[in-house]
Parts: C-alpha cells; sequence; structure tokens
C-alpha cells in the first residue's frame, strides 16, 4: 500500500533516485562526519518530514557523526520489496500503527525492549512501533454557521435537518468515520471494538448525500479553507493548519479518537543501534518540544512541556485534557481487521 497521509512532495520517481542514491552512498542526506556511518531515514513527506528532519534527524547525524539520507513518502509495498529482496536500504520509517502490528517481525524489527519507553504511552507502545506523536481524529464545524448553536457531539454530525451542509469524510477505511458512525448510533465509547462495521455502514448511508470525501491533508485544508463543508471529521494538526488559514472552525474533543505515527526500523536494517538511538532522540523530550512548537500534535514523552500558543493549544490533543475526553483507537483490530474492511469500505464509499 502506498498511502500517505501528510502533503506529499517528493515525486514517485525522485523517491526510486533516493533510493539508488542511497545503495551507493549518495542521496540528499546531509550529517557531520561522513565516514562509514549512515542512516536512511523515510516518513510521510512534506512539511512533516521536513520538521523532523531539520529538527531532530539532522541534529542527530550531526551530532553523532552519522550521515542522514532521507526518502519519502512511506510506501509499504517499497518496504516489502526491499525486505523480501534482501536488500533493505530504509532503516527508521515512520508508518502506521496497525501496519507496525501486522508487520512485526516480518518487515519491522523488534525493538521495543531496546528503546527507552519508560515516558511514553504504553497503550500506543508495539514491540516494532514506537510512538512519535498524537494526533486525534475530532469534530470540527464552521463557527460562521453554527456559532450560536454549535454542535457537540457525533450525533450532531450526522443531524443534517439541525445543521445542513457538507460532511468532510476521509475515504479511508481507518480514518475515524466507522467509529464515529457507530459513536452516534448510540454505541459507548468503550465498547466501539470489534466495530461492527455493517451498523456503522448503515448509519453513514442515511448523510452519503452530503458527506464531501478528501484524500488527503491538504484536500482536507482546503475544503475548510473554501468553507465547503460546515464539519469535518478533521485530523486535529491539519485543522489547526486551516485555521492558522483563517478559516473559522473550532473544534469538539468529545468522543476524539487518538491515533499516533509509529517509529521502526526496517527488517534486515544493518543499522539497528542507530536506529534505536535516533528513536531515543525523537522521543525524548528536546526533540518532542521542538517538533511540536513548530508541528503542533501531541507529544508522547510525558516529560514534554511544550510552549503553544492559544490557538495551538486548543487542537493538541495532549493540552487541557483535551484527547482524554477520547479514546485510542485499537489498532491491534485494525491490524487483524485491515484487508477485510478496507474491501467493504471500498465497495460502499463508490457504491
Amino acid at each position: 500500500m502506498g498511502w500517505s497521509r501528510r502533503p506529499v512532495t517528493v515525486a514517485a520517481a525522485t523517491s526510486v533516485l533516493a533510493l539508488l542514491l542511497a545503495a551507493c552512498g549518495g542521496g540528499n542526506g546531509s550529517g557531520a562526519g561522513g565516514g562509514d556511518k549512515q542512516l536512511t531515514f523515510v516518513s510521510w513527506g512534506g512539511g512533516y518530514q521536513e520538521a523532523q528532519e531539520s529538527l531532530i534527524v539532522k541534529p542527530w547525524g550531526e551530532k553523532n557523526g552519522v550521515r542522514t539520507l532521507s526518502d519519502g513518502p512511506t510506501d509499504y509495498a517499497k518496504l516489502k520489496a526491499q525486505v523480501d529482496s534482501g536488500n533493505t536500504q530504509w532503516d527508521v520509517i515512520t508508518l502506521e500503527p496497525f501496519w507496525a502490528i501486522s508487520q512485526c517481525g516480518t518487515m519491522l524489527e523488534k525493538i521495543k525492549d531496546k528503546v527507552d519507553t519508560s515516558k511514553l504511552p504504553a497503550e500506543a507502545t508495539t514491540d516494532c512501533g514506537i510512538p512519535f506523536d498524537i494526533l486525534s481524529y475530532v469534530l470540527v464545524y464552521d463557527s460562521s454557521k453554527f456559532g450560536d448553536n454549535p454542535p457537540t457531539s457525533w450525533a450532531d454530525f450526522f443531524d443534517t435537518a439541525k445543521y445542513p451542509g457538507k460532511r468532510g469524510v476521509w475515504n479511508y477505511a481507518p480514518g475515524g468515520a466507522l467509529e464515529v458512525a457507530l459513536l452516534a448510533d448510540g454505541v459507548a465509547l468503550d465498547d466501539l471494538y470489534p466495530l461492527d462495521t455493517a451498523r456503522a455502514l448503515k448509519k453513514l448511508d442515511a448523510i452519503r448525500g452530503d458527506i464531501a470525501f478528501y484524500d488527503t491533508g491538504a484536500q482536507q485544508v482546503q475544503q475548510m479553507q473554501s468553507q465547503e463543508v460546515v464539519m469535518s471529521i478533521a485530523w486535529s494538526g491539519r485543522a489547526l493548519d486551516a485555521v492558522r488559514a483563517g478559516a473559522p472552525y473550532e473544534p469538539v474533543w468529545k468522543d476524539n479518537l487518538m491515533l499516533v505515527d509509529s517509529l521502526a526500523i526496517v527488517k534486515g536494517s544493518k543499522n539497528i543501534d542507530l536506529g534505536v538511538s535516533l528513536i531515543d532522540e525523537m522521543t525524548a523530550p528536546a526533540g518532542q518540544k521542538a517538533f511540536v512548537e513548530k508541528y503542533t500534535y501531541g507529544v508522547v514523552n510525558s516529560d514534554t512541556k511544550p510552549e503553544l500558543d492559544e490557538t495551538a493549544r486548543k487542537f493538541s490533543p495532549t493540552e487541557d485534557g483535551q484527547g482524554e475526553q477520547g479514546r485510542f483507537m485499537d489498532q491491534q483490530w485494525w491490524a487483524d481487521n485491515f484487508d477485510k474492511v478496507s474491501a467493504d469500505w471500498t465497495k460502499w464509499a463508490s457504491g
């Protein structure tokens, strides 16, 4: 699967070229020391990866005499091809937590016991996936339309009589729509899993004509900037991007759905020790603080105290107990059911 949640600025051809260059010691990486120490970092591309690299990855490389190369966006098919061929060229990679679970030990190295996880959320830490940041699928609404009588729950998201207008929904099975449909249909937050997907899709049928699908983060932001949607199942950080650009949206944190970006080491990497060192750096308070103050998501290290402005705080799941009004999505369930549910979702969304 070549899916990317982030805005991708690296073309496929560039990605392939980077792999070839990395194999022969070239590439677009930078770092101090040269020598034989080299590590390739892979992530979602766009501003997200640029922030990871400029604030943490490259300074770590310079400090440790490691030449850091970069590639992106994360592409599971390319990762599998490397591992299957026995020619692993990537080292540390940012990916979805359910994939880190489903491919642990086959496509990814088991690293939990090697990494310092003492300050990280246990519910988001797995044998092969170490949490880097926290985001939420959160209800956001257009305050210029509903400011006097705002929605307060996912049930309101489905109430098109009281709140007329288009709803932004990610066209991706694990993108939160199934969960919020069940919450709107009366399922308790603690009883969401295993998901009753048939019931969720039936609930979504009721607003099918009012759904505006988005496929990328950039499209999601554009929907809000143009006010095409009156509500959206938004990624908390991308909703903040839209608000920073002037879009008049407010979040509703009740029953939000939290998840993380996971850091992993590709199976067969020749730089496992270096990869562990980098992951420790990326999840330490200094790296967390620098990243979250630049690219606002929630921190995973409990010792991190970022300095955020009022707007950023409003959209962060780890500020003011906002994320605690919801729950972490069950990534083990998604690891076990992704293929089947994705097929059901695709059939429904294209029907």
